[in-house]
């Protein structure tokens, strides 16, 4: 999930298994106690998913609980500057200003949101168990998962030190600030060719680089980059480094087969080598699709425990936006509501 934000540097907000401190909650000692008071939701996860359910569902005066995560509470958004394609804001938003929105306007309904994070789940029973890292034991009829995804990353030097500065996941959300510009797009699956092609509208220049000598994506994907003379494809290469000193300037190149390395000039890269949702915490009690997202049933956010929705990246391996993460998350909310009606 992303939004039109420049470079973007993004890391999906999740519950996970690490305290405030960083400890191993193996190794941590619990200090927290249990809640006795069967809740109606509990909702794992904030961003646009787990914030519009909690608002959806506070309306419905079922006084959600959230656990927005130490970490990274509010998801993407919070590492992200202009926002421009969420609808209503004409000049746009900044993403951290359009979390707390969110937030407060959840809180005005009256969500009660935790910024603690979430150690493990027990969602077979009708009474569902969320225990946090500090050994709080909290309990609810029904559980919204909205933990979100992350991109994957290179690994290589100046990729960190450069995102938000010209390096980016997600060329829908950035492309538009790349105008007349020489980019690179890492990847060899349609999703990259995807983004190369897009990106081609506002750059001068797209390199797709790819270690192998053969794309794994569709024909009629590789077809149309082929027949794009923006386009260069760099074959059995790979980004080795990412340089500049606040900005991206150039990449070192390393030649998959013989080891040479190479400079490239350019002013962004586009990681586009996948995303692996967050299911940590359910990969072991909910059933899950072939791309690893939590699969709900058809349309709706039902997974395949009763009482237990999901919404946003978790659920959606295509679209990823953050407009598309709250209109899930106002579908889990009703889909908890009727659920609860119906007990």
């Amino acid at each position: 999930m992303s939004t039109s934000l420049p470079f973007g540097n993004v890391f999906a907000a999740a519950s996970v298994n690490l305290n405030s401190a960083g400890e191993d909650p193996v190794q941590a000692q619990p200090t927290g106690t249990t809640d006795e008071t069967v809740h109606d939701v509990i909702i794992v996860g904030s961003g646009p998913a787990g914030y519009t359910a909690a608002i959806y569902t506070a309306r419905a005066n079922l006084s959600p609980i959230v656990f927005a995560s130490s970490i990274s509470p509010g998801g993407d958004l919070m590492t992200t500057t202009e926002v421009e394609n969420f609808p209503g804001f004409i000049n746009g938003i900044m993403g951290p200003e359009l979390m707390g929105n969110l937030q407060a306007q959840a809180e005005r309904f009256g969500a009660d949101v935790h910024f603690e994070d979430v150690a493990s789940l027990e969602l077979e029973s009708d009474v569902k168990t969320v225990t946090l890292t500090d050994g709080s034991v909290f309990q609810a009829k029904s559980v919204i998962i909205s933990t979100g995804s992350e991109y994957r990353k290179l690994g290589v030097d100046g990729e960190e030190r450069l995102s938000g500065h010209g390096v980016s996941w997600c060329a829908t959300c950035d492309g538009f600030f790349f105008k007349e510009k020489a980019l690179a797009v890492v990847g060899g699956g349609d999703s990259a060719l995807e983004e190369a092609l897009f990106l081609t509208s506002f750059a001068s220049k797209v390199y797709i680089v790819h270690r192998r000598d053969t794309f794994r994506a569709s024909e009629i994907m590789a077809q149309r980059a082929y027949d794009n003379p923006k386009i260069e494809i760099l074959w059995d290469s790979e980004i080795a480094a990412i340089e500049g000193e606040n900005k991206v300037e150039y990449a070192t190149l390393r030649n998959t087969r013989t080891g040479v390395e190479s400079r490239l000039d350019i002013e962004g890269v586009f990681v586009a080598i996948g995303s692996d949702p967050r299911t940590d915490l359910v990969k072991d009690k909910l059933e899950l699709t072939a791309q690893g997202t939590i699969r709900v049933d058809g349309r709706s956010s039902r997974t395949s425990i009763p009482g237990v929705f999901a919404a946003g990246d978790v659920i959606d391996p295509t679209y990823r936006q953050a407009i598309t993460a709250a209109g899930s998350g106002c579908a889990a909310a009703i889909d908890a509501q009727h659920y609860l009606e119906s007990l």
